[in-house]
């Protein structure tokens, strides 16, 4: 019998990469769905299929969909320029109903944890989708989570950049509100067993870590395992908008998302629900084990996914790089060039000193004199 066939959206963003390799690592058979096919072909194994489309486009989902029996909707438009409601709200009825014309059995979707009447418009976006995936007639598991504590993840790499650069923090409100941090790796086991439950119909499902904490105290934790001394200091006045500003400098966040981060994290995400540990079969880790983990694993996972990854987390297209991925900084450009391996490396060898740089020599020549008086070797070595 054939193995059942998943279809995978987001497989370029956080969550959605590290779910694409925990399902080739346990050879599901997986589709995924890219608006730019060429960006995610080299990352996926020969086993697994890239077809492009775009839940925008509803005309470009139906052929994504023939054979399949799971669909995981890993789509948000939270970095979009435009507005990212009504941009959320038709991808999830292009999806849905793509979904249901298809006969799919169950849509796996993850969402976020919180609840009131005052949500922020991106909570509220995400609880919107929720209902729309599982109101046009296909079962869907929506999988409700707060902070999701991994290596490359917005929330650990927002709270790291904090601790490692900020001796002293005037932390507002927000740093002060209770979250139920959960481990990347916990979960993705919750994501890839909820194919497989033993349920009818539609579900929320609350899920979280062993622990429940505020922003300030992960902080603390993350301080304490990398033995910095950090103090924090509250303050009343800074609203969202300029926290998120102040976000942009200090942080590897842009300012749009920045801004509309804080406005969800200023509401309480606790679990509230708690059958996930009897359905799924295991107890999650705790923040401090969590932190741990991301920190010993930063250098495997160097390679992997992060969540400025994502096309839609930059609301455009660029084709230059400079992320932050922990204490590194990662600059990518690429360009084809019909040279062997050999010469090419010839070239690359023979940059800087006498030679000079591409552009801007005077700038290289700074930055030599730069670090030198920061105690490195400048320009002694000629580069």
């Amino acid at each position: 019998m054939n193995r059942p066939l998943i279809l995978l959206t987001g497989a370029t963003g956080y969550v959605g990469g590290r779910l694409l390799a925990e399902l080739e690592r346990q050879g599901k058979r997986v589709r995924c769905l890219a608006r730019r096919p060429e960006f995610l072909s080299q990352r996926v194994k020969t086993s697994t299929q890239v077809v492009r489309g775009d839940v925008l486009d509803a005309d470009s989902l139906h052929g994504a969909f023939s054979g399949v029996d799971t669909a995981y909707y890993m789509v948000h438009s939270m970095g979009s320029l435009k507005d990212f409601e009504r941009e959320d709200r038709a991808a999830a009825e292009n999806f849905a109903r793509a979904a249901k014309d298809a006969g799919v059995r169950r849509i796996i979707y993850l969402g976020g944890l919180g609840e009131g009447e005052d949500l922020s418009p991106h909570l509220r976006s995400r609880h919107e989708v929720g209902r729309i995936l599982g109101g046009l007639g296909v079962p869907t598991v929506e999988l409700r989570a707060s902070i999701v504590i991994g290596s490359g993840s917005l929330s650990f790499e927002l709270i790291r950049a904090l601790v490692e650069r900020l001796p002293v923090m005037l932390t507002p409100h927000w740093v002060r509100v209770e979250a139920q941090p959960i481990a990347v790796e916990d979960l993705l086991r919750c994501l890839v067993a909820a194919a497989d439950l033993p349920l009818e119909g539609s579900h929320i499902i609350e899920i979280g870590g062993r622990d429940r904490m505020s922003y300030g105290e992960i902080m603390r934790v993350y301080a304490r395992l990398r033995g910095l001394h950090r103090w924090m200091i509250p303050v009343p006045l800074l609203t969202p908008r300029l926290s998120s500003l102040w976000l942009g400098l200090v942080t590897p966040v842009y300012a749009r998302i920045g801004r509309k981060l804080i406005t969800s994290i200023v509401h309480p995400t606790v679990v509230k629900d708690d059958r996930a540990e009897t359905l799924f079969g295991f107890k999650p880790m705790g923040v401090e084990e969590a932190v741990r983990r991301a920190l010993a694993n930063e250098d495997r996972e160097f390679a992997a996914t992060r969540w400025c990854d994502s096309l839609s987390s930059k609301g455009r297209e660029s084709t230059l790089g400079g992320d932050r991925f922990g204490s590194r900084i990662v600059d990518r450009r690429q360009i084809t060039a019909q040279a062997n391996r050999a010469s090419l490396f010839q070239s690359i060898e023979a940059l800087g000193g006498e030679n000079g740089w591409p552009a801007c020599d005077f700038l290289w020549r700074l930055r030599g004199a730069i670090d030198l008086l920061l105690g490195g070797v400048g320009m002694r070595r000629g580069r």
